[in-house]
């Protein structure tokens, strides 16, 4: 290890070259490499944490690059885990970077998270944050929770010496059109900055065994107000005794949710009738969409759902897939008889799909 890189740290009093020892020696696991992981894998990897993990399966589009900054306009289209992996090796070629080029599913959870000493939870939604928690308490490993949502974001540490977990914090999944996300709402570039800033700091104290670790404390930051406010709640021991993971880690619907990938709807545009609903906002419609599309945001989607042409299949597209379930779900509790189909993943994918065939 070359101390002279670190001097900067290693002269920090409580921390010291013990303390770079220990990231040295370390296996950290980001799962996400988008807004928050961007930030978390930045900081980490030039701090000289030893072996870095990544989690993604996405490929980088347009959108992503106003908060994704580890990325530019030549690695749109490109997997987001091997354009971060160049990215990092250029930055610190003695770390070890791990690509785990998938989702995180039950079905690999244990197997990946396993070899790791810490877990960063850099996702976006719901059922990866209860999947990386059930598989954190059954290994015993600890992991650093982040989200945003608009101006505003929240950090905690969960599973810490056996401290209090995510299902401490929030027992239920909340159903599917219940959850907002940054495409329909918006999220700030600069924020995921932050609050990925902060996940690497408590992931540093964490391996290093300083300071005060946010476990038991929910971390709640306004950037319009620049205002930091701490939540304290308490370990339910039930949460604790968890010893397998879920069959599904899925949103609970009370409706069959049908799917069709990204890269089949060019094809079906030109050979079938469809109704194809695009349920983004009347912005992000105007700026990008395909031909055959009508726009009905989904926030007005009950009110103007008799607007359809019920007597076509309707396939249903927004930017990531988030919104599409959403509206999906709204239009089977309307129409049962009728048939709906969301587009997996969205112009995301299909944008993703077309810059690479």
């Amino acid at each position: 290890m070359n101390f002279n890189r670190y001097s900067r740290q290693t002269i920090l009093k409580g921390f010291g070259e013990e303390g770079q020892r220990k990231l040295a020696d370390a296996r950290v696991l980001i799962i996400g490499a988008g807004g928050l992981g961007v930030p978390v894998l930045t900081y980490l990897n030039a701090m000289g944490i030893g072996t870095l993990g990544i989690v993604d399966n996405d490929n980088i589009t347009l959108s992503n690059l106003h908060r994704q900054v580890l990325y530019n306009e030549d690695t749109v289209g490109q997997s987001k885990a091997e354009a971060a992996k160049k990215q990092l090796i250029a930055q610190n070629s003695n770390t070890a970077i791990i690509v785990h080029k998938t989702f995180l599913v039950a079905s690999n959870a244990l197997e990946i998270i396993r070899d790791y000493d810490v877990v960063v939870d850099a996702t976006d939604n719901f059922p990866a944050r209860y999947l990386i928690n059930d598989a954190c308490v059954i290994l015993k490993k600890p992991f650093i929770y982040g989200a945003l949502h608009g101006f505003e974001g929240q950090v905690s540490v969960f599973n810490y010496k056996n401290g209090p977990t995510y299902r401490c914090l929030f027992p239920t999944m909340p159903k599917a059109d219940e959850v907002p996300n940054c495409n329909e709402h918006g999220v700030l570039g600069i924020l995921p900055g932050i609050i990925g800033n902060l996940q690497a700091l408590e992931a540093i104290k964490v391996i290093a065994g300083i300071g005060n670790v946010l476990s038991g404390t929910l971390l709640l930051y306004d950037g319009l107000a620049q205002h930091f406010q701490k939540i304290k709640f308490k370990q339910d021991p039930k949460n604790l005794r968890i010893n397998a993971l879920a069959s599904s880690y899925d949103f609970t619907c009370e409706v069959t949710v049908k799917s069709i990938a990204a890269s089949k709807i060019p094809d079906l545009l030109k050979n079938k009738d469809i109704q194809l609903l695009d349920v983004r906002t009347t912005v992000e419609y105007a700026q990008n969409h395909l031909k055959k599309a009508i726009n009905i945001p989904l926030h007005e989607l009950e009110a103007k759902a008799h607007d359809l042409n019920l007597g076509q299949v309707t396939y249903l597209i927004c930017q990531s897939g988030k919104r599409s379930q959403k509206a999906l779900i709204i239009l089977q509790e309307l129409f049962s008889e009728k048939e709906f189909v969301q587009v997996e993943g969205g112009m995301n994918k299909i944008d993703s799909y077309a810059n690479t065939h």
